[in-house]
């Protein structure tokens, strides 16, 4: 039990979450508002809950050593399609408006995978073009028109808005609980499936899970899936919570959903972190995005806050790898 402990305070994730914890803690102390008001408590839950989705469709693709630049217009194009879809079909089921952006954005990430696995370009150089390729297909099909509040089903916008329960901190709502259930689904397959933990041995090494037979392309084109789906996903459930969904939706989303998952631990060289870690490191950057104003730090700084997050997370990723290597390395001299 000590040891299991032990593990648990060493983690990555349990200082993230101090970090996330303290951050409350002073905002709540110099604006009580921030937490004990209906809406704070609410926004505090509610805002972190679409970028998590994205951070961990981000974090999967991350681990086997690859990122994805696309997922931001990948949600803006499928919050988009959802707006047409109850305008044009009237009448249309949810459920079949949520198939639909889901299975267009893995539509989308597949296209991102199978150009990455087959044509061995960096990911970085394919998901930096479509992003802007599904970007403009999105500006090019909206134009200067918006998706209104007023052209979505009541019951469908309070998917987006509603909670569970009632009072300042007994109410949750519907979209944190959707989200913790799509993150613990995705832990569960990446701790516990063949497949999950395949992802992590093409990340640490992929030349070497290629010669030991592992099925290295199918895996990566399956990571981008992932992430294209959840964000299509998240692309449903931002109209749902936003009501309002112009072609500009999602923008700049792909550098909150990565910054997330690598301040979360999920290490940017691959093989390295938990999309638990990426979920706490959405609520991180949404929670200083709020308090910073509270606190009483300007814009500027709010953004050099949140990019010292990141490099500081990249550092000691290298310096953790170092250690880790050194330590490979006294061990096998022990054992001669």
């Amino acid at each position: 039990m000590t040891r299991g402990l032990g593990r648990i305070l060493a983690a990555r994730e349990t200082g993230i979450l101090i970090a996330l914890i303290a951050i409350v803690i002073v905002a709540a102390t110099i604006n009580p508002r921030f937490v004990t008001s209906a809406d704070g408590w609410r926004d505090l839950l509610l805002t972190p809950s679409l970028v998590l989705l994205v951070a961990v469709g981000s974090a999967i693709v991350i681990i086997t050593r690859s990122v994805d630049l696309s997922v931001g217009s990948v949600v803006g194009l499928t919050a988009y399609l959802t707006g047409r879809l109850f305008i044009d079909i009237p009448g249309i089921h949810p459920v079949l408006v949520f198939v639909a952006g889901v299975l267009l954005g893995a539509v989308l990430g597949l296209i991102n995978g199978a150009l990455v696995a087959f044509a061995r370009v960096p990911a970085l150089v394919i998901t930096l073009g479509t992003m802007y390729i599904y970007r403009g297909i999105n500006v090019s099909w909206a134009g200067s028109d918006r998706i209104n509040a007023s052209d979505l089903p009541s019951g469908f916008r309070a998917l987006g808005t509603g909670s569970i329960g009632s009072g300042p901190f007994a109410s949750i709502p519907y979209l944190t609980i959707i989200a913790l259930i799509v993150l613990a689904a995705a832990a569960w397959y990446l701790r516990n499936l063949r497949g999950g933990r395949e992802l992590y041995a093409i990340g640490s090494d992929p030349a070497a899970a290629e010669l030991y037979g592992l099925p290295v392309t199918r895996r990566i084109i399956i990571a981008f899936v992932a992430s294209g789906a959840l964000s299509g996903f998240a692309g449903v459930l931002y109209a749902a919570r936003y009501g309002t969904v112009a072609s500009n939706a999602g923008s700049g989303w792909e550098l909150e959903a990565i910054g997330a998952a690598v301040i979360g631990g999920v290490a940017i060289a691959g093989g390295v972190g938990t999309v638990w870690g990426a979920a706490i490191g959405a609520f991180l950057l949404l929670t200083i995005n709020r308090a910073l104003p509270i606190i009483g730090i300007d814009d500027f700084w709010q953004q050099a806050v949140v990019g010292a997050l990141i490099l500081g997370a990249i550092v000691l990723d290298r310096v953790l790898a170092v250690r880790r290597h050194r330590q490979r390395i006294a061990q096998r001299e022990e054992t001669r």
